[in-house]
Protein backbone atom coordinates (compact mmCIF):
# COMPACT_ATOMS: atom_id res chain seq x y z
CA UNK A 1 0.00 0.00 0.00
CA UNK A 2 1.60 3.27 -0.90
CA UNK A 3 2.41 5.25 1.96
CA UNK A 4 0.16 7.94 2.05
CA UNK A 5 -3.14 5.82 1.75
CA UNK A 6 -5.62 5.50 4.23
CA UNK A 7 -5.23 2.87 7.01
CA UNK A 8 -8.85 2.58 6.69
CA UNK A 9 -9.94 -0.82 4.13
CA UNK A 10 -12.11 -0.01 1.09
CA UNK A 11 -14.74 -2.03 1.98
CA UNK A 12 -15.28 0.93 4.94
CA UNK A 13 -15.65 3.43 2.63
CA UNK A 14 -19.23 4.59 1.84
CA UNK A 15 -21.51 6.56 3.85
CA UNK A 16 -20.13 5.07 7.25
CA UNK A 17 -16.96 7.12 6.28
CA UNK A 18 -19.25 10.33 5.13
CA UNK A 19 -21.24 10.16 9.01
CA UNK A 20 -17.90 9.32 10.52
CA UNK A 21 -16.81 12.72 9.13
CA UNK A 22 -20.04 14.32 9.80
CA UNK A 23 -19.43 13.07 13.87
CA UNK A 24 -16.09 15.09 13.26
CA UNK A 25 -17.51 18.47 12.20
CA UNK A 26 -19.88 18.03 14.44
CA UNK A 27 -17.61 18.16 17.11
CA UNK A 28 -15.55 20.77 15.36
CA UNK A 29 -18.22 23.09 14.90
CA UNK A 30 -19.34 22.81 18.72
CA UNK A 31 -15.74 23.41 19.91
CA UNK A 32 -15.40 26.59 17.23
CA UNK A 33 -18.69 28.01 17.86
CA UNK A 34 -18.11 27.95 21.84
CA UNK A 35 -14.37 29.80 20.94
CA UNK A 36 -16.48 32.91 19.92
CA UNK A 37 -20.52 32.34 20.94
CA UNK A 38 -19.00 33.31 24.90
CA UNK A 39 -17.51 36.83 23.72
CA UNK A 40 -21.11 38.53 23.05
CA UNK A 41 -22.18 37.17 26.68
CA UNK A 42 -19.20 38.74 28.48
CA UNK A 43 -21.06 42.02 29.33
CA UNK A 44 -24.45 39.87 30.38
CA UNK A 45 -22.17 37.42 32.29
CA UNK A 46 -20.63 40.13 34.18
CA UNK A 47 -23.60 41.61 35.12
CA UNK A 48 -25.83 38.23 35.82
CA UNK A 49 -22.81 36.66 37.77
CA UNK A 50 -21.68 39.81 40.01
CA UNK A 51 -18.01 39.53 38.85
CA UNK A 52 -15.51 42.44 37.73
CA UNK A 53 -13.99 42.77 33.78
CA UNK A 54 -10.51 41.20 35.26
CA UNK A 55 -12.59 37.56 37.03
CA UNK A 56 -15.05 37.13 33.51
CA UNK A 57 -12.09 37.51 30.99
CA UNK A 58 -11.18 33.98 32.50
CA UNK A 59 -15.01 32.76 31.34
CA UNK A 60 -12.80 32.42 28.06
CA UNK A 61 -9.40 32.30 29.19
CA UNK A 62 -9.52 28.77 30.96
CA UNK A 63 -11.14 27.52 27.59
CA UNK A 64 -8.25 28.50 25.42
CA UNK A 65 -5.16 27.86 27.88
CA UNK A 66 -6.54 24.24 28.44
CA UNK A 67 -6.43 24.11 24.41
CA UNK A 68 -3.05 25.38 24.52
CA UNK A 69 -1.21 23.46 27.39
CA UNK A 70 -2.95 20.16 25.51
CA UNK A 71 -3.22 20.97 21.92
CA UNK A 72 0.40 19.74 20.98
CA UNK A 73 0.42 16.71 23.44
CA UNK A 74 -2.90 14.96 22.34
CA UNK A 75 -1.50 14.92 19.25
CA UNK A 76 1.04 12.72 20.24
CA UNK A 77 -1.28 10.86 22.34
CA UNK A 78 -3.66 10.22 19.18
CA UNK A 79 -0.90 8.31 17.37
CA UNK A 80 0.05 6.40 20.39
CA UNK A 81 -3.48 5.64 21.87
CA UNK A 82 -5.77 5.37 18.86
CA UNK A 83 -7.32 8.83 17.11
CA UNK A 84 -11.08 7.17 17.37
CA UNK A 85 -10.55 6.50 21.16
CA UNK A 86 -9.10 9.99 22.06
CA UNK A 87 -11.15 11.69 19.67
CA UNK A 88 -14.63 9.99 21.48
CA UNK A 89 -13.00 10.69 25.21
CA UNK A 90 -13.17 14.75 24.26
CA UNK A 91 -16.29 14.46 22.72
CA UNK A 92 -17.86 12.51 26.00
CA UNK A 93 -15.68 15.58 28.36
CA UNK A 94 -16.90 18.27 26.04
CA UNK A 95 -20.32 17.39 26.24
CA UNK A 96 -21.04 16.67 29.71
CA UNK A 97 -18.62 20.22 30.64
CA UNK A 98 -21.08 22.17 28.41
CA UNK A 99 -23.63 20.96 30.58
CA UNK A 100 -21.96 21.55 33.91
CA UNK A 101 -20.94 25.10 32.47
CA UNK A 102 -25.15 25.98 31.73
CA UNK A 103 -25.86 24.59 35.23
CA UNK A 104 -23.16 26.69 37.00
CA UNK A 105 -23.92 28.34 40.46
CA UNK A 106 -21.68 31.24 40.03
CA UNK A 107 -18.53 32.14 38.32
CA UNK A 108 -16.10 30.40 39.69
CA UNK A 109 -17.45 27.22 38.42
CA UNK A 110 -18.32 28.53 35.35
CA UNK A 111 -14.51 29.11 34.75
CA UNK A 112 -13.54 25.58 36.50
CA UNK A 113 -16.36 24.00 33.77
CA UNK A 114 -14.86 25.79 30.93
CA UNK A 115 -11.46 24.85 31.65
CA UNK A 116 -12.96 20.95 31.43
CA UNK A 117 -14.40 21.95 27.74
CA UNK A 118 -11.26 23.34 26.66
CA UNK A 119 -9.82 20.13 27.88
CA UNK A 120 -12.42 17.81 25.38
CA UNK A 121 -12.07 21.03 22.57
CA UNK A 122 -8.25 20.10 22.56
CA UNK A 123 -8.80 16.90 21.89
CA UNK A 124 -10.97 17.30 18.60
CA UNK A 125 -8.76 19.98 17.09
CA UNK A 126 -5.93 18.50 17.51
CA UNK A 127 -7.19 14.91 16.28
CA UNK A 128 -10.05 15.92 13.63
CA UNK A 129 -7.86 17.06 10.57
CA UNK A 130 -6.02 13.53 11.06
CA UNK A 131 -9.05 11.56 11.19
CA UNK A 132 -10.54 12.97 8.15
CA UNK A 133 -7.16 12.53 6.79
CA UNK A 134 -7.07 8.78 7.30
CA UNK A 135 -10.24 8.02 6.53
CA UNK A 136 -11.22 10.06 3.48
CA UNK A 137 -11.57 7.76 0.22
CA UNK A 138 -8.34 8.21 -1.84
CA UNK A 139 -8.99 11.67 -4.25
CA UNK A 140 -11.50 13.19 -1.99
CA UNK A 141 -9.07 14.01 0.97
CA UNK A 142 -8.33 17.64 -0.41
CA UNK A 143 -12.41 18.52 -0.13
CA UNK A 144 -12.75 16.66 3.10
CA UNK A 145 -10.21 18.99 5.27
CA UNK A 146 -11.50 21.55 3.18
CA UNK A 147 -15.11 20.87 4.76
CA UNK A 148 -13.13 20.85 8.00
CA UNK A 149 -11.92 24.24 7.23
CA UNK A 150 -15.20 25.36 6.34
CA UNK A 151 -16.42 23.72 9.14
CA UNK A 152 -14.25 26.16 11.98
CA UNK A 153 -15.45 29.40 9.50
CA UNK A 154 -19.39 28.60 10.27
CA UNK A 155 -18.31 28.20 13.74
CA UNK A 156 -16.69 31.38 14.09
CA UNK A 157 -18.97 33.26 12.26
CA UNK A 158 -22.33 32.38 13.76
CA UNK A 159 -21.01 31.95 17.63
CA UNK A 160 -21.55 35.95 17.85
CA UNK A 161 -25.29 36.14 16.10
CA UNK A 162 -26.36 32.84 17.49
CA UNK A 163 -24.89 33.37 21.12
CA UNK A 164 -26.66 37.00 20.61
CA UNK A 165 -30.16 35.56 20.14
CA UNK A 166 -29.95 33.06 22.83
CA UNK A 167 -29.06 35.22 25.55
CA UNK A 168 -32.12 37.46 24.55
CA UNK A 169 -34.38 34.46 23.85
CA UNK A 170 -33.99 32.23 26.89
CA UNK A 171 -30.81 33.56 28.91
CA UNK A 172 -26.75 32.87 28.85
CA UNK A 173 -27.16 29.41 30.49
CA UNK A 174 -28.51 28.12 26.83
CA UNK A 175 -25.08 29.21 25.02
CA UNK A 176 -23.49 26.46 26.39
CA UNK A 177 -26.08 23.96 26.68
CA UNK A 178 -27.11 24.19 23.29
CA UNK A 179 -24.07 21.50 22.62
CA UNK A 180 -25.85 19.05 24.68
CA UNK A 181 -27.97 17.38 22.17
CA UNK A 182 -25.63 17.76 19.42
CA UNK A 183 -22.86 16.13 21.62
CA UNK A 184 -24.97 13.60 22.28
CA UNK A 185 -25.59 12.65 18.72
CA UNK A 186 -22.17 13.38 17.60
CA UNK A 187 -21.35 10.60 20.30
CA UNK A 188 -23.98 8.35 18.83
CA UNK A 189 -22.59 8.81 14.84
CA UNK A 190 -18.97 8.54 16.13
CA UNK A 191 -19.53 5.16 18.18
CA UNK A 192 -21.39 3.61 15.64
CA UNK A 193 -20.00 4.58 12.28
CA UNK A 194 -16.14 5.84 12.63
CA UNK A 195 -13.52 2.54 12.09
CA UNK A 196 -11.06 1.71 14.89
CA UNK A 197 -7.76 4.06 13.95
CA UNK A 198 -5.29 1.78 15.35
CA UNK A 199 -2.11 3.70 17.04
CA UNK A 200 0.34 4.20 14.35
CA UNK A 201 3.54 5.05 16.57
CA UNK A 202 2.70 3.37 20.36
CA UNK A 203 6.43 3.81 21.41
CA UNK A 204 6.25 7.33 21.26
CA UNK A 205 6.64 9.52 24.64
CA UNK A 206 5.26 12.12 26.32
CA UNK A 207 7.31 15.63 26.76
CA UNK A 208 5.82 15.29 30.59
CA UNK A 209 8.30 18.06 32.13
CA UNK A 210 7.76 19.95 28.98
CA UNK A 211 4.21 20.06 29.19
CA UNK A 212 3.94 20.46 33.20
CA UNK A 213 6.28 23.87 32.74
CA UNK A 214 4.44 25.34 29.64
CA UNK A 215 1.02 24.97 31.48
CA UNK A 216 2.15 26.77 35.13
CA UNK A 217 4.16 29.05 32.90
CA UNK A 218 1.50 30.23 31.07
CA UNK A 219 -1.10 29.78 34.06
CA UNK A 220 1.11 32.58 35.55
CA UNK A 221 1.13 34.65 32.80
CA UNK A 222 -2.49 34.90 32.78
CA UNK A 223 -3.43 35.07 35.96
CA UNK A 224 -0.53 38.09 36.91
CA UNK A 225 -2.24 39.74 33.95
CA UNK A 226 -5.59 39.76 35.11
CA UNK A 227 -4.62 40.18 38.48
CA UNK A 228 -2.66 43.34 37.86
CA UNK A 229 -5.82 44.43 36.30
CA UNK A 230 -7.06 44.05 40.08
CA UNK A 231 -4.85 45.38 42.22
CA UNK A 232 -2.40 47.15 39.88
CA UNK A 233 0.97 45.89 38.02
CA UNK A 234 3.06 47.62 40.80
CA UNK A 235 1.52 44.74 43.76
CA UNK A 236 3.63 42.08 44.70
CA UNK A 237 1.22 38.98 43.43
CA UNK A 238 0.94 39.90 40.11
CA UNK A 239 4.67 40.83 39.66
CA UNK A 240 5.61 37.48 41.17
CA UNK A 241 3.35 35.91 38.99
CA UNK A 242 4.65 37.55 35.97
CA UNK A 243 8.43 36.79 36.99
CA UNK A 244 7.39 32.89 37.59
CA UNK A 245 6.11 33.58 34.12
CA UNK A 246 9.53 34.62 32.65
CA UNK A 247 11.74 32.07 34.92
CA UNK A 248 9.44 29.48 33.36
CA UNK A 249 9.67 30.14 30.05
CA UNK A 250 13.34 29.79 30.40
CA UNK A 251 13.38 26.85 31.43
CA UNK A 252 10.78 25.47 29.27
CA UNK A 253 13.61 26.06 26.54
CA UNK A 254 16.18 24.72 28.87
CA UNK A 255 13.89 21.48 29.03
CA UNK A 256 13.09 21.39 25.54
CA UNK A 257 16.48 21.29 24.51
CA UNK A 258 17.71 18.37 26.09
CA UNK A 259 14.90 15.99 25.81
CA UNK A 260 14.59 13.37 22.70
CA UNK A 261 11.13 13.90 22.31
CA UNK A 262 10.08 17.26 23.24
CA UNK A 263 6.78 18.93 23.54
CA UNK A 264 8.30 22.02 20.70
CA UNK A 265 11.12 21.04 18.31
CA UNK A 266 13.27 24.12 19.10
CA UNK A 267 15.80 22.85 16.23
CA UNK A 268 12.71 24.23 13.52
CA UNK A 269 13.48 27.86 14.70
CA UNK A 270 17.08 27.67 13.46
CA UNK A 271 15.66 28.78 9.84
CA UNK A 272 14.77 32.44 10.36
CA UNK A 273 11.98 32.83 7.59
CA UNK A 274 10.11 29.72 9.55
CA UNK A 275 10.56 31.75 13.05
CA UNK A 276 9.56 34.79 11.35
CA UNK A 277 6.73 33.74 9.59
CA UNK A 278 5.50 32.13 13.25
CA UNK A 279 5.81 35.37 15.18
CA UNK A 280 4.02 37.26 12.58
CA UNK A 281 0.81 34.70 12.92
CA UNK A 282 1.24 35.45 17.09
CA UNK A 283 1.43 38.79 17.01
CA UNK A 284 -1.82 38.99 14.32
CA UNK A 285 -3.67 36.56 16.62
CA UNK A 286 -2.35 38.57 19.87
CA UNK A 287 -4.09 41.42 18.56
CA UNK A 288 -7.42 39.40 16.98
CA UNK A 289 -8.10 38.52 20.32
CA UNK A 290 -8.50 41.74 21.45
CA UNK A 291 -12.37 41.50 19.91
CA UNK A 292 -13.41 39.86 23.58
CA UNK A 293 -13.93 44.19 24.45
CA UNK A 294 -16.08 45.00 21.13
CA UNK A 295 -19.44 43.94 23.35
CA UNK A 296 -18.46 46.58 26.19
CA UNK A 297 -18.44 48.85 23.76
CA UNK A 298 -21.28 47.97 21.50
CA UNK A 299 -23.32 46.94 24.69
CA UNK A 300 -22.51 49.12 27.57
CA UNK A 301 -20.74 52.20 25.80
CA UNK A 302 -23.99 52.18 22.91
CA UNK A 303 -26.68 50.57 24.88
CA UNK A 304 -27.23 47.87 21.97
CA UNK A 305 -29.25 44.68 22.32
CA UNK A 306 -27.05 41.23 22.99
CA UNK A 307 -28.76 40.61 19.82
CA UNK A 308 -27.56 43.43 17.34
CA UNK A 309 -24.01 43.38 19.10
CA UNK A 310 -23.92 39.58 17.89
CA UNK A 311 -25.00 40.31 14.34
CA UNK A 312 -22.56 43.12 14.12
CA UNK A 313 -19.62 41.06 15.68
CA UNK A 314 -20.32 38.30 12.56
CA UNK A 315 -19.31 40.88 10.01
CA UNK A 316 -15.18 40.20 10.98
CA UNK A 317 -15.58 36.34 10.85
CA UNK A 318 -17.40 36.36 7.66
CA UNK A 319 -14.03 38.79 6.11
CA UNK A 320 -11.93 36.69 7.60
CA UNK A 321 -13.83 33.43 5.75
CA UNK A 322 -14.48 34.43 2.40
CA UNK A 323 -10.59 36.33 1.96
CA UNK A 324 -9.26 33.20 3.47
CA UNK A 325 -10.59 31.37 0.52
CA UNK A 326 -9.82 33.95 -2.38
CA UNK A 327 -6.34 34.46 -0.63
CA UNK A 328 -5.50 30.90 -1.62
CA UNK A 329 -6.25 30.81 -5.31
CA UNK A 330 -4.47 34.45 -5.10
CA UNK A 331 -1.17 33.23 -3.38
CA UNK A 332 -0.99 30.58 -6.08
CA UNK A 333 -1.07 33.09 -9.19
CA UNK A 334 0.76 35.87 -6.95
CA UNK A 335 2.76 34.21 -4.13
CA UNK A 336 2.65 34.23 -0.62
CA UNK A 337 4.63 36.75 0.59
CA UNK A 338 3.16 40.20 -1.21
CA UNK A 339 -0.08 38.89 -0.28
CA UNK A 340 0.43 38.35 3.50
CA UNK A 341 2.11 41.92 3.67
CA UNK A 342 -1.07 43.14 1.69
CA UNK A 343 -3.13 41.81 4.36
CA UNK A 344 -1.01 43.37 7.44
CA UNK A 345 -1.40 46.52 5.68
CA UNK A 346 -4.94 46.06 6.10
CA UNK A 347 -5.14 44.77 9.39
CA UNK A 348 -3.14 48.16 10.50
CA UNK A 349 -5.73 49.61 8.93
CA UNK A 350 -8.54 47.98 10.42
CA UNK A 351 -7.62 49.01 14.09
CA UNK A 352 -6.56 52.57 13.01
CA UNK A 353 -9.83 52.94 11.77
CA UNK A 354 -11.50 51.85 14.52
CA UNK A 355 -9.60 54.04 16.73
CA UNK A 356 -11.88 57.21 15.64
CA UNK A 357 -15.58 55.47 16.55
CA UNK A 358 -17.20 57.70 19.14
CA UNK A 359 -20.25 56.95 21.44
CA UNK A 360 -22.82 57.98 18.71
CA UNK A 361 -21.43 55.86 15.87
CA UNK A 362 -23.73 54.09 14.02
CA UNK A 363 -23.53 50.23 13.25
CA UNK A 364 -22.42 50.70 9.67
CA UNK A 365 -20.06 52.92 10.65
CA UNK A 366 -18.63 50.59 12.99
CA UNK A 367 -19.11 47.70 10.29
CA UNK A 368 -16.70 49.59 7.99
CA UNK A 369 -14.13 50.51 9.83
CA UNK A 370 -13.93 46.71 11.26
CA UNK A 371 -14.22 45.47 7.55
CA UNK A 372 -10.23 46.01 7.10
CA UNK A 373 -9.22 43.88 9.84
CA UNK A 374 -11.58 40.51 8.89
CA UNK A 375 -9.92 41.26 5.27
CA UNK A 376 -6.44 41.47 6.20
CA UNK A 377 -6.53 38.47 8.41
CA UNK A 378 -7.94 36.44 5.71
CA UNK A 379 -5.02 37.79 3.05
CA UNK A 380 -2.58 37.56 5.40
CA UNK A 381 -3.09 33.53 6.94
CA UNK A 382 -3.35 31.15 4.32
CA UNK A 383 0.02 33.10 2.76
CA UNK A 384 1.55 33.20 5.67
CA UNK A 385 0.58 29.60 6.60
CA UNK A 386 1.64 28.34 3.29
CA UNK A 387 4.94 30.24 3.49
CA UNK A 388 5.42 28.66 7.24
CA UNK A 389 4.96 25.21 5.87
CA UNK A 390 6.87 25.71 2.52
CA UNK A 391 9.94 26.55 4.91
CA UNK A 392 10.70 23.23 6.66
CA UNK A 393 11.47 19.48 4.75
CA UNK A 394 8.82 17.23 4.06
CA UNK A 395 9.70 15.18 6.99
CA UNK A 396 8.88 18.16 9.37
CA UNK A 397 5.76 18.94 7.79
CA UNK A 398 3.93 17.26 10.99
CA UNK A 399 5.37 18.72 13.29
CA UNK A 400 5.24 22.41 11.86
CA UNK A 401 1.71 22.15 11.85
CA UNK A 402 1.27 21.20 14.95
CA UNK A 403 3.24 24.91 15.91
CA UNK A 404 1.22 26.11 13.26
CA UNK A 405 -2.02 25.23 15.38
CA UNK A 406 -0.52 26.39 18.25
CA UNK A 407 0.60 29.58 17.39
CA UNK A 408 -3.45 30.56 17.03
CA UNK A 409 -4.24 29.47 20.34
CA UNK A 410 -1.42 30.75 22.27
CA UNK A 411 -1.78 34.12 20.63
CA UNK A 412 -5.35 33.74 22.16
CA UNK A 413 -4.13 32.72 25.57
CA UNK A 414 -1.34 35.62 25.80
CA UNK A 415 -3.15 38.13 23.99
CA UNK A 416 -6.79 38.26 25.87
CA UNK A 417 -5.16 39.02 29.17
CA UNK A 418 -2.45 41.48 27.75
CA UNK A 419 -5.71 43.35 25.82
CA UNK A 420 -7.82 43.33 28.89
CA UNK A 421 -4.51 44.89 30.72
CA UNK A 422 -4.56 47.39 28.36
CA UNK A 423 -8.43 48.26 28.70
CA UNK A 424 -8.67 47.94 32.32
CA UNK A 425 -5.53 50.58 32.75
CA UNK A 426 -6.66 52.93 30.32
CA UNK A 427 -10.31 53.00 32.61
CA UNK A 428 -8.40 53.40 35.44
CA UNK A 429 -6.03 56.26 33.86
CA UNK A 430 -9.01 58.74 33.17
CA UNK A 431 -11.15 58.29 36.52
CA UNK A 432 -10.28 58.18 40.03
CA UNK A 433 -12.00 54.47 40.08
CA UNK A 434 -10.15 51.55 41.63
CA UNK A 435 -8.10 49.60 39.59
CA UNK A 436 -10.52 46.80 39.98
CA UNK A 437 -12.81 47.99 36.88
CA UNK A 438 -16.68 47.16 37.55
CA UNK A 439 -17.97 47.36 34.22
CA UNK A 440 -21.21 49.11 34.77
CA UNK A 441 -20.21 51.84 36.69
CA UNK A 442 -18.15 53.08 33.91
CA UNK A 443 -18.91 56.03 32.36
CA UNK A 444 -19.68 55.46 28.54
CA UNK A 445 -17.35 58.26 27.19
CA UNK A 446 -14.58 56.55 29.09
CA UNK A 447 -15.23 53.13 27.83
CA UNK A 448 -15.24 54.62 24.26
CA UNK A 449 -11.79 56.41 24.75
CA UNK A 450 -10.56 53.05 26.45
CA UNK A 451 -11.90 51.32 23.47
CA UNK A 452 -10.44 53.52 21.16
CA UNK A 453 -6.88 53.47 23.00
CA UNK A 454 -6.71 49.65 23.30
CA UNK A 455 -7.01 49.85 19.29
CA UNK A 456 -4.33 51.75 19.17
CA UNK A 457 -1.97 49.36 20.37
CA UNK A 458 -3.29 46.93 18.70
CA UNK A 459 -2.70 49.17 15.18
CA UNK A 460 0.99 49.05 16.68
CA UNK A 461 1.30 45.07 16.99
CA UNK A 462 0.05 44.79 13.42
CA UNK A 463 2.34 47.36 12.22
CA UNK A 464 5.53 44.88 14.17
CA UNK A 465 4.13 42.40 11.82
CA UNK A 466 3.88 44.02 9.34
CA UNK A 467 7.23 45.30 9.64
CA UNK A 468 8.41 41.61 10.54
CA UNK A 469 6.89 40.72 6.87
CA UNK A 470 9.02 43.48 4.98
CA UNK A 471 12.24 41.21 6.64
CA UNK A 472 10.96 38.32 5.81
CA UNK A 473 10.33 39.28 1.90
CA UNK A 474 13.67 40.57 1.88
CA UNK A 475 15.27 37.59 2.84
CA UNK A 476 12.91 35.53 0.90
CA UNK A 477 14.95 37.92 -2.54
CA UNK A 478 18.39 37.57 -1.45
CA UNK A 479 18.95 34.85 1.05
CA UNK A 480 19.31 30.52 -0.57
CA UNK A 481 16.63 28.41 1.02
CA UNK A 482 17.67 27.49 4.64
CA UNK A 483 17.77 23.74 5.91
CA UNK A 484 16.55 23.10 9.47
Amino acid sequence: MPENASSVPESAFGSSVALSMLGVNMMVLMATLDMSIVNVSLPTLAASLGVDFATIQWVILSYVVAIACLLLLISRLGDMMGKKRIFATGLVIFTAASLLCGLAPNAHWLIAFRALQGVGAAMSQALGIAIVTEIAPPGTRGRAIGFVGATVSMGLALGPSVGGILIDLAGWRWIFLVNVPIGLLAMRIVAKYMPALPPSQARQRFDVPGAVIAAVTLGCYCLGMTLGQKTGFDQTGALSLLGFSVIGFAGFLMVERRTAQPMIDLSLFRNLRFSLNLLMSVLVFISLSGGFIVPFFLQMAQGRATWEVGLIMMVLPVCMGVFAMLSGSLSDRFGSRGLSILGLAMVGIGYLAMTGLTQDAPWWEFVLRNCPVGIGIGLFQVPNNSAIMGAVPRERLGVASGLLNYTRVFGQSTGMPLTGAIFTASIAGMSAMPTRADMTRVPPGQLVAAFCHTNAVLFFLAMAALALGIVVWRLDRTAKPQAV
